[in-house]
């Protein structure tokens, strides 16, 4: 039986940074004002990049759950026949993402200039562009049973078609979540630092220090694909959040108030994904044995509710 777990949760969108009391240098040749504020400029310019290519991301996913769930009921090498068990579930229809690819090509060609991550945006969009359509296509033929009409002669040619288009565009996805974890991570850390300069180690920089390090979890959790969780390293990607759980409780003795919005839930998960731990080191990591299944959607679901904590804690702490 196919696991009914995903690792893909959405991606969190990078926060905007207000860098404060770096006005304009206006008719000034200091280098000491000028290099903050192009620093300034380009971490913006960087963020903005990220939650363009971000919101792509998380807008085009639905693609990758439509092709997932048609690949749970039709035989891939032998294609549909009309005689599947669970051919009523089809595919699953797709988002309006319109705006998002609009936003994401412009991004592509702003500042910063990042060749490899931007390429690799330019072909994912043109891989989820070819397919889309003919996701569309199949939605619509098995949801209105039109296989039914023609003895599966349109959706035999959809599957021949389908199959090289998802194959070209779940390529391209994964090489571009690959990009986008080495850009991600860079841009955290500078965000991080730029908020503890100007406020030191806040409630803010308590809520991005919280969300970077689960999201270094959520990046090693098993999926349907890969149902194998490298120990090691999710042992460390525990430990570190573990770490920032403790700096965050750190932060709460000399302010009482701590992180109301988002500290009890992240020690929830912490206690969580300890048990989703010891359960998957009983297995050697594989997710398909010792119960270890049954935890992996709370956590997802639970991450999910983070990062819209998160979002609200940033725009109201200090």
């Amino acid at each position: 039986m196919a696991l009914s777990i995903s690792r893909r949760a959405g991606l969190a969108l990078a926060g905007s940074v207000l860098l404060m009391g770096l006005g304009p240098a206006l008719a000034q040749k200091d280098q000491r004002v000028a290099a903050p504020r192009e620093e300034a400029d380009d971490l913006q310019a960087s963020i903005a990049k990220s939650n363009a290519y971000t919101s792509l991301m998380n807008r085009t996913l639905r693609a990758v759950q439509s092709w997932g769930r048609y690949r749970s009921w039709v035989d891939m090498r032998r294609g549909p026949t009309g005689n599947e068990r669970y051919i009523s579930y089809g595919l699953y229809s797709l988002y309006d993402v319109t705006s998002e690819i609009a936003k994401a090509e412009q991004a592509t060609d702003a500042q910063p200039r990042l060749p490899e991550l931007d390429d690799t945006m330019r072909r994912y969009i043109a891989a989820y562009q070819r397919l889309a359509p003919l996701i569309t296509r199949a939605e619509r033929y098995y949801e209105r049973k039109d296989y039914r009409d023609d003895a599966m002669a349109e959706g035999r040619a959809l599957h021949r078609e389908m199959v090289p288009a998802a194959e070209a565009f779940l390529e391209q996805r994964a090489a571009l979540e690959s990009h986008m974890r080495t850009f991600k991570g860079d841009l955290d850390q500078r965000e991080l630092a730029a908020i503890e300069a100007r406020e030191g180690k806040s409630a803010r920089w308590q809520i991005r220090n919280i969300m970077i390090n689960a999201r270094a979890v959520m990046d090693l959790m098993p999926s349907n694909d890969r149902p194998v969780v490298d120990m090691a390293s999710f042992d460390r990607a525990v430990a570190q959040f573990s770490a920032a759980v403790r700096e965050m409780d750190r932060f709460k003795e000399t302010n009482p108030q701590g992180v109301s919005i988002m500290d009890s839930q992240a020690s929830s998960w912490l206690g969580k994904i300890r048990d989703f731990r010891d359960k998957l080191a009983r297995s050697r990591g594989d997710v398909r044995r010792g119960g270890a299944g049954n935890d992996a959607n709370w956590i997802v679901s639970s991450y999910n509710t983070m990062v819209t904590l998160s979002d609200t804690a940033m725009r109201t702490s200090r």
